[in-house]
């Protein structure tokens, strides 16, 4: 039999604690051309796996000491460090529960003594699913890949733009009109929200490729939210929007108020988020900002509590539960990418936080971040 250079031998992992079942299933499987190995006991299974993952795993259920099922949840509980291996399970038993080999992980159920034809039928339809899911995961990898070399690259020229459109704007070439002011102003908006989209983008794929890595240092957030807040009161100004910082509940004479550990930057990103989009979204009355310390019980865990409150528009019930989802947009004309709230979480889940709104249509909304107080 001759195979091309890329044809693939599928492997097998068997698992029985009866040598003959073992023997059987062995002849059986190597006689369609897979490579078969054969463990006799649950431990040395997982060891396998972990050491050299399978195409597909067929797996006794009544074994001694470990049996099939609690090979099947190890299995699935440790998915994150695995590719998906379809498993199918065996058993001479006919009180044991479909429902619960199901339940744990188990792709599909098979009775001994099995039919040959039946078995074979059920192994080539789990190494079918197989080939599906590594090719959507491959497909998926290079589409990841492909956005993340393409906003990498859009950040240069855009970049240079922004520069060369403020030293237009700045007359370092040549005296304009009011006009041509007021025209460079609007490019300049309008290549700064396209940077903006295309920077969220790059850091959604670095945290999703795990190719992110934070700094962790101490910050002092109530510093953060007023460095931001100087940054973007032009904005609110050209609206007549007022923006509060009510850090009153902190101790201000203990240093470490409002400081958490963590990446200033990225953090700083989130609070920028958070409040331009209040900004954004507001046209009357104003944006206030909380920043309070709050410790939980039993564990009495410190948490460094930052709210931005608004009086803008308010969010359906239906958009808040898809608000901090990858390219979900909310119904609002002025909605964005999809991109910021994203990013916002990841960044807050990766500090150990978590962040999260409530809000009613036309009454304004409020976006809460918790992050944990550990110096």
């Amino acid at each position: 039999m001759f195979f091309s250079k890329n044809y693939k031998i599928e492997r097998i992992l068997a698992v029985d604690d009866t040598p003959d079942n073992l023997i059987l299933l062995q002849t059986i499987l190597e006689v369609e051309g897979y490579e078969v190995e054969l463990v006799s006991d649950g431990p040395n299974a997982l060891k396998s796996i972990t050491q050299s993952p399978p195409d597909l795993i067929l797996l006794d259920v009544m074994m001694p000491g470990m049996d099939g099922y609690e090979v099947t949840r190890r299995i699935r509980n440790n998915q994150e460090e695995l590719p998906y291996i379809p498993i199918l399970l065996l058993t001479a038993f006919h009180e044991v529960s479909v429902v619960e080999a199901l339940d744990v992980g188990a792709d599909d159920f098979i009775r001994k003594p099995f039919d040959q034809d039946e078995l074979l039928a059920r192994v080539r339809s789990l190494l079918r699913l197989k080939h599906s899911l590594d090719e959507q995961q491959k497909m998926a990898r290079q589409r990841e890949d492909f956005v993340s070399r393409m906003t990498h690259d859009l950040r240069t020229p855009l970049v240079a733009a922004d520069r060369m459109l403020n030293l237009f704007a700045n007359e370092t070439f040549c005296t304009i009109s009011p006009e041509m002011k007021q025209a460079i102003a609007a490019m300049i908006r309008s290549n700064q929200s396209l940077l903006e989209m295309v920077n969220n983008l790059l850091e959604v794929y670095r945290f999703e490729a795990g190719k992110k890595t934070l700094q962790s240092e101490p910050c002092n957030l109530q510093k953060i939210i007023q460095e931001v807040v100087q940054e973007l009161s032009p904005l609110a100004l050209e609206k007549s929007l007022s923006i509060n910082i009510d850090a009153s509940h902190l101790e201000q004479e203990s240093a470490n108020a409002g400081v958490v550990m963590g990446d200033r930057l990225e953090l700083r990103r989130v609070i920028s988020n958070l409040i331009g989009n209040a900004i954004k979204f507001t046209d009357t009355g104003g944006i206030n900002i909380r920043i309070y310390e709050k410790t939980t019980l039993p564990d009495e865990k410190t948490w460094v509590i930052v709210e931005v409150e608004d009086t803008g528009y308010g969010i359906s019930p239906e958009d808040q539960a898809i608000l901090f989802e990858r390219f979900r947009q909310g119904k609002n004309k002025r909605a964005g990418s999809g991109l910021g709230l994203h990013l916002s979480r990841r960044i807050v889940e990766s500090h150990n936080g978590k962040i999260d709104v409530s809000s009613e249509l036309n009454k304004g909304s409020v976006f809460t971040v918790q992050l944990p107080k550990e110096l």
